[in-house]
């Protein structure tokens, strides 16, 4: 009997316990740090149909555009609230000469793209078309600029006919192709991985050719951009480290490029739809890596720059698998699932932690290429599970970030385990606080206690959600509205700061209280 007792007394602390663990805790008040908008910013390379048929179809399509620009594509990127655009690349921008896409489209010369399956293009979508692109989205461009394969009069030159309204003789080119007025480019990439198809650099030898072009970009576009170094791939804390100690001042922004691949490695990615749990799990884990990396590499910033005055910009991240049966290897083109959605709210709620450092970030890319927001085919075009996600969290942009603290239970597959819940709180200059809650367990429910301190709320304003049947469910062209948004109706208020959630497997909420 005496042991029966002492069974039930532990079930039940055991129990009381396990019922508290679901706890989020909200500094509503103690707000500090702006989440800058482009933390949510957006990356389109000349890499398969991301920018012929993706962006671009010319003005004599058949297929509805505006100026050349598909036209569905265009109103889905207007509403997604784009607010930056990174271009040419990648891997492009180093092979890219700039002066080869301006002026009439009969007199550009053709290309091949060397990086990305020997595709032919015929140089139609060049400079004015991309920042006229970035003026109809109302975005910010984010250049990069050729190092691997450039020289810095070629890139001088660029900045000049982009930028400069002085009689000159680029902004007279520029006038002469059309554009009277400069276009207001708000970054410069100098180079983008140099350490790998970029150059094959070491650290010290680029960091030296970054000061060279950095500073003739700042001697002719002056304080109109920042000028963004190519920073580290993944886990290279010592790139980041020979940087900063070599060139921080010499740059505004370091960039990092970090890619979630759930499969066995490069060779071995694992496909965008047929995985299972293991996969599923692995492709999370390793995207919540993210977290590390961008701690890792912070606290190597702050040794050489305690003031934070050099943004960290994680301008290429995103999950890569094996492309889609049937397609051209070289055009990376993969289908967008559940569990992409997932890998997207996770890593746009660590980002948003590490706001006071992270000031930018792209994910990899726009369209038919890798985790994309919008896939096309033809004069069909598909919102991605991504692109809901990225709709619904835009409530973050330029926010405050809440201070919060996360107590919650795992997710476990066989001897390893993940936390099961991801988060961000912010509230925005309307004084609205929107919390953003993803259940990355895939098999239950999970209730959650939501405190809020220093203020409370009168009431739960608005919920919505995503969720899908599987992890691996998809929007296809046959059905395009397998997983959108729906009305969320399981908070509910307990007390002026408290609410309790009911979050459904595999799924991502957003709350707006008031």
């Amino acid at each position: 009997m005496k042991k029966l007792t002492f069974f039930l007394l532990v079930s039940l602390f055991t129990f009381s316990l396990n019922a508290q663990v679901n706890v989020l805790d909200i500094d509503a008040a103690g707000g500090k740090n702006q989440i800058n908008k482009n933390i949510y910013g957006q990356f389109a390379e000349h890499l398969g149909r991301c920018i012929y048929d993706g962006i671009w179809v010319g003005k004599n399509s058949p297929i509805p555009n505006v100026n050349g620009y598909r036209k569905d594509l265009l109103e889905a990127l207007q509403a997604l609230k784009i607010p930056v655009l990174r271009w040419p690349g990648g891997c492009f921008a180093d092979t890219y000469h700039w002066k080869n896409g301006i002026g009439s489209l009969a007199d550009r010369p053709k290309i091949k793209n060397v990086f990305w399956g020997g595709t032919v293009e015929d140089n139609s979508f060049g400079t004015n078309e991309f920042l006229n692109l970035c003026e109809l989205l109302g975005c910010d461009p984010y250049i990069s600029a050729n190092v691997g394969s450039g020289t810095v009069g070629e890139m001088v030159d660029w900045i000049e006919y982009m930028t400069s309204d002085d009689d000159v003789p680029m902004a007279n080119l520029r006038r002469k192709n059309g554009r009277e007025k400069s276009w207001n480019v708000k970054f410069i990439g100098i180079g983008n991985e140099s350490w790998g198809c970029g150059g094959n650099m070491t650290p010290e030898y680029y960091s030296d050719l970054m000061k060279q072009y950095s500073n003739y970009a700042a001697m002719y576009g002056g304080d109109k951009f920042k000028r963004v170094g190519c920073g580290s791939n993944g886990n290279d804390l010592n790139w980041t480290k020979v940087m900063m100690e070599r060139a921080k001042n010499n740059m505004d922004g370091l960039s990092l490029h970090y890619y979630t691949i759930a499969g066995e490695g490069w060779n071995k990615k694992g496909s965008a739809t047929n995985f299972g749990e293991e996969l599923y799990f692995s492709g999370l884990k390793k995207a919540l890596f993210m977290d590390e990396l961008v701690t890792k590499h912070s606290a190597i910033m702050d040794q050489y720059d305690k003031d934070k005055r050099v943004d960290l910009n994680v301008d290429e991240w995103g999950i890569w698998t094996d492309v889609e049966p049937g397609t051209n290897a070289g055009h990376l083109f993969q289908q967008n699932s559940m569990r992409d959605a997932l890998i997207a709210s996770s890593t746009l709620d660590i980002l948003n932690k590490h706001c006071d450092r992270v000031k930018m970030a792209n994910i990899a890319q726009i369209v038919n290429v890798l985790q994309s927001m919008i896939l096309t085919k033809g004069n069909q075009m598909i919102l991605t599970p991504t692109y809901q996600v990225f709709k619904m969290y835009n409530v973050h942009q330029n926010a405050t970030l809440l201070p919060s603290n996360l107590i919650c239970e795992k997710y476990q597959l066989g001897d390893d385990q993940i936390p099961a819940i991801s988060s961000s709180a912010s509230v925005d200059k309307n004084g609205k606080i929107h919390v953003t809650l993803s259940n990355l367990n895939p098999n239950k429910e999970i209730k959650l206690e939501v405190n809020l301190s220093g203020n409370g709320f009168a009431k739960i304003n608005s919920g919505s959600i995503l969720t899908a049947a599987a992890v691996n469910s998809v929007n296809t062209f046959e059905k395009p509205e397998t997983i959108v948004p729906v009305a969320f109706k399981n908070a509910k208020k307990l007390t002026n700061n408290k609410l309790e959630v009911s979050i459904p497997a595999k799924s991502v909420v957003v709350l707006e209280l008031e």
